[in-house]
């Protein structure tokens, strides 16, 4: 075979990134006449400010992929479009055509010119770059989409552009319970993403996208068969493109989330993980929120009181809002919200910290339970490694991962399934109180539940999942010969 490129667009934001690099990285791994070339998108400010370090270290470490940046623009202007982060960012992206296009024009000019050069065989879609199917047809390049989320939330997507054929508007939270196909259990309106209920132009965007995911060559999903195969079976019909189930797609080592880590996260780290090395097996619960997921001081102190009143030990990583500017304690701000004596009180039983290395804790023999806010990644993770979560979304589709982990396949904790934060910044919700947060803590760290035992089960078909004749090895391998 002659070698093949492939172009990865992925959005702008740490997680989609992270995770579309991760299978950047598998598809080199198996076949290493593939190269990659991504195409970095960014905001003017910079989702995180180590994003930079991050994508230097893997041009460095991966001489098959190549990270082309382009120029940065102007974002969309219209105050409207703040109250709307799905079109904010849909329309932020579209405004990228004329360069993408320029440089893969490019990119098959020196195909053309080189001989010796990959063929370029189609572009790698992230969900919000959906529209650059557009570009790919007027070059004769087939587009593949690549989604960071589960089965579940296919069937959400694929089910909305059949709805608005019969509907013509928005979700409402006061609607019934509804079928989604790839789901066994009726859906209710209060765990969807909340850009399907917004009338500003949140809806509009989703179902822009939602249009365009039967237009692809085929459909990636950061799952496995054996998770979600209800899910999957369901959406074998001639106008679905084929999916291929190709994960976990997960950085295992946490070799990204350390480069992305503030300054000085790498000795901090080393302080957490000699901590967790002298907790006992299975004792500690580990309380993570994601880059996004903040907290003002109220909803603080009823976790404080929530995990010292649950006698377990726990390492809680805290990320403060960015308005947030306590004075006194610069090493560690974040103790400063917490109620008088908490630190003291639980030294020893428990550690509060800023950045957490996530992959590396959830692979600490010590951590019995994930209080999470269900980003998928963040998911794929704790299965993987047998943990069992409790569930607390925040914004997106985490709502809905919530509702799948819980009532569809029985692997997390029910804490809350239709929490919000208040925007992309995750404060501002309804205040969860501490007897609340304490009985799911009690629960998930019972060492003999169902739930545990589920989790223990699906972390080792994770595993299996990937090695040679695993059912994603083999749709990997699938995916190569079709591409």
């Amino acid at each position: 075979m002659k070698k093949a490129e492939l172009v990865f667009i992925p959005s702008p934001t740490i997680g989609h990134l992270v995770s579309i690099v991760e299978f950047a990285k598998r598809l080199i791994d198996r076949d290493n006449r593939f190269s990659i070339t991504i195409l970095l998108i960014k905001f003017k400010s910079s989702t995180r400010p180590n994003l930079d370090s991050y994508t230097n270290s893997l041009a460095a470490s991966q001489p098959l992929i190549r990270l082309i940046e382009l120029p940065q623009l102007n974002p969309p202007k219209s105050p409207e479009l703040a109250k709307t982060p799905a079109n904010y960012i849909t329309l932020y992206i579209e405004s990228f055509k004329p360069h993408i296009k320029h440089v893969l024009g490019n990119l098959i000019w020196s195909t053309h010119s080189h001989p010796n050069s990959p063929r370029l065989v189609g572009l790698v879609l992230d969900f919000f770059c959906i529209s650059m199917i557009d570009v790919g047809n007027e070059l004769g390049l087939p587009s593949y989409l690549f989604l960071t989320s589960g089965a579940a939330f296919l069937g959400l997507m694929l089910y909305i552009p059949t709805r608005h054929d019969r509907v013509s508007t928005e979700f409402s939270e006061s609607d019934p319970e509804f079928l989604i196909p790839g789901f066994i259990n009726p859906v209710p309106p209060r765990v969807l993403p909340s850009a399907v209920f917004n009338k500003d132009g949140g809806y509009a965007a989703y179902l822009k996208l939602a249009k365009r995911f039967r237009d692809t060559k085929g459909i990636i999903v950061n799952t496995l068969l054996e998770l979600e195969s209800h899910a999957i079976s369901s959406f074998c019909d001639d106008q679905t493109p084929p999916i291929y189930t190709v994960g976990p797609v997960i950085d295992a080592k946490g070799e990204a989330q350390n480069k992305l880590g503030s300054p000085g996260s790498n000795s901090k780290n080393n302080n957490i993980m000699k901590w967790l090395d002298d907790q006992d097996p299975s004792s500690v619960v580990f309380l993570c929120f994601g880059s996004m997921g903040t907290f003002g001081a109220p909803q603080l102190r009823e976790i404080a009181q929530a995990l010292e009143r649950s006698g377990h030990g726990f390492l809680w990583s805290i990320r403060l809002p960015p308005t947030t500017t306590p004075q006194g304690k610069a090493g560690n701000p974040e103790e400063e919200m917490l109620p008088d004596g908490f630190i003291e009180r639980t030294r020893g039983k428990g550690m509060v910290c800023g950045w957490a290395p996530q992959a590396e804790v959830l692979a600490h023999k010590a951590i019995g339970g994930f209080v999470s806010h269900c980003g998928w990644n963040s998911i794929m993770e704790s299965l993987w490694n047998g943990v069992p979560l409790v569930t607390w979304p925040m914004y997106g589709e985490q709502q809905l991962n919530a509702f799948t982990m819980v009532r569809e396949l029985g692997v997390a904790v029910e804490m809350r399934l239709d929490y919000r934060g208040g925007g992309f910044g995750g404060d501002g919700g309804d205040l969860v109180m501490a007897d609340e947060i304490e009985r799911a803590v009690r629960c998930v760290m019972v060492s003999d539940s169902e739930v545990r035992e589920k989790v223990k089960e699906i972390g080792e078909k994770c595993k299996k999942a990937l090695v040679e004749g695993g059912s994603s090895f083999n749709m990997i391998r699938r995916l190569m010969e079709d591409m």
